[in-house]
């Protein structure tokens, strides 16, 4: 029998989520194929997670040479090579690029490199340098990922997005943050930790809106320990070149000069392009695709997932919506997703990790919640001489004695927090917390030792 289309399914976006829908869907025997026009991998890979904690590393080692000194290390001042960290991590970012066109071509996908737009709802056109060819596929996944937003304000263009953080040339001995999310508190961590005198300025109350609120305010004040100069209710009014400078005029009337800007200022989804319109793809705020349950549009053959959908932007939400939408194209579409219990960490110096609800979260949904927290200095920095803290907290509905939020600031609290999620998952609570051993002496064991209520 002869197939009408090309491609069971056509996936456009080889980011982390288009590739696991694209492998898992042809290791199921369907026929696939997926289009790029940059590098596999997707922000992720290239200009995200991957080289973003591979940076966070190499600012790490300016503390560690600098706590060496109180456990008897004496060592010459440390020089940091900016070329050479650019070049080793290009060398690993191209391997992985290599890794995800194997597994991609070990599993039967088609890969086709080019800008792929809409036709109508089962026809693709893909824009190539040899010209335009027209693909046709059962279903059309859209899985194209979220851009950098630009402030529209004078000068815009003297500053640069995240994306090109990782080859700036020179190294900015003097770098400016506009924004108080992730993404902003993490470049500004990376680049003090590497040297250079950081102004990071959000015109909000407090940085990372949607955390916490005890996180926030102890995070901002462990950046600021670090010598970040952290202004907030600052806004930035226009961008200008003051000789090698970059001059910024702010709200406040004040002006700061800086070698790089980086706008961290919000991240919309990559839709421009791709002529949804000519599929009848419904799209919302933002241009935001629509979606239900199992990802698909208003449209019954497109689909799509990640930051197009303006969900959660994480990657292993991406990978999981990819999973569901295989399960329902080619499997038993049992399989959901579950936005409620979704650990993440922020690699800021000290590290966030959390998972589940906030305070304020768990009180409008519960009611009557009880928090429990503590705030310490770690082990090693009784010698270290570092004045960094932690802050360990845990949020439990007190008619189930559940544990719904669990939060940490502190070193390497995304690795901590991954293994109390899976307990989270499981249904935890409070008592199984209290009666689970813990690993003595480290950071971990204070989130089963905790038992005084803090509120």
């Amino acid at each position: 029998m002869a197939h009408p289309h090309a491609f069971d399914l056509f996936v456009i976006g080889a980011g982390s989520g288009g590739v696991r829908a694209a492998r898992m869907a042809a290791q199921r025997g369907a026929r696939v194929a997926i289009a790029e026009a940059a590098a596999l991998g997707g922000t992720c890979v290239n200009v995200g997670c991957i080289p973003k904690k591979l940076y966070s590393y190499a600012a790490h080692y300016a503390q560690d040479f600098r706590d060496a000194a109180g456990f008897g290390w004496d060592a010459p001042e440390p020089r940091h090579d900016w070329e050479r960290l650019r070049a080793n991590r290009a060398e690993e970012i191209g391997r992985l690029n290599r890794v995800y066109q194997r597994l991609l071509e070990d599993a039967g996908v088609r890969i086709l490199r080019g800008w792929a737009s809409f036709v109508d709802a089962h026809g693709v056109r893909l824009e190539t340098t040899h010209g335009a060819e027209h693909f046709s596929a059962e279903h059309v996944l859209v899985a194209t990922g979220g851009t950098p937003v630009t402030p529209d304000i004078p000068g815009a263009q003297l500053g640069v997005s995240s994306d090109s953080m990782f080859d700036l040339d020179p190294f900015p001995a003097r770098l400016a943050v506009v924004g108080g999310g992730y993404i902003a508190c993490e470049f500004a961590s990376i680049f003090r930790g590497l040297g250079a005198q950081v102004h990071q300025l959000y015109r909000g109350e407090q940085i990372l809106r949607g955390f916490d609120e005890e996180v926030r305010h102890f995070a901002a004040a462990e950046l600021a320990k670090h010598g970040i100069d952290l202004r907030l209710r600052t806004d930035v009014r226009s961008l200008a070149r003051a000789g090698a400078d970059i001059e910024l005029a702010l709200d406040t009337g004040q002006r700061l000069q800086a070698d790089t800007v980086l706008f961290a200022t919000g991240r919309a989804p990559n839709v421009n392009g791709l002529g949804l319109e000519a599929a009848g793809v419904r799209q919302g705020p933002g241009g935001a695709i629509v979606v239900d349950a199992q990802y698909r549009t208003s449209v019954p053959s497109v689909y799509a997932i990640g930051d197009v959908t303006a969900r959660l932007q994480l990657t292993p939400v991406a990978l999981a919506e990819a999973m569901v939408v295989v399960d329902s194209l080619f499997g038993e579409g049992r399989r959901q997703m579950d936005y409620d219990i979704v650990p993440t960490a922020v690699f800021t110096h000290p590290n966030i990790g959390t998972v589940g609800m906030t305070e304020q979260q768990a009180r409008e949904r519960f009611g009557r919640v009880t928090v429990y927290r503590s705030e310490f200095k770690a082990l090693k920095h009784t010698l270290s001489g570092s004045t960094e803290r932690c802050l360990m907290k845990l949020v439990v509905q007190d008619a189930t004695d559940r544990v719904v939020g669990l939060h940490m600031v502190g070193p390497d609290a995304g690795e901590i927090v991954q293994g109390f999620a899976v307990a989270m998952k499981a249904g935890a609570t409070k008592a199984v917390f209290d009666a689970t051993l813990g690993i003595h002496p480290t950071i971990a064991e204070e989130f089963v030792t905790m038992r005084e209520a803090a509120r």
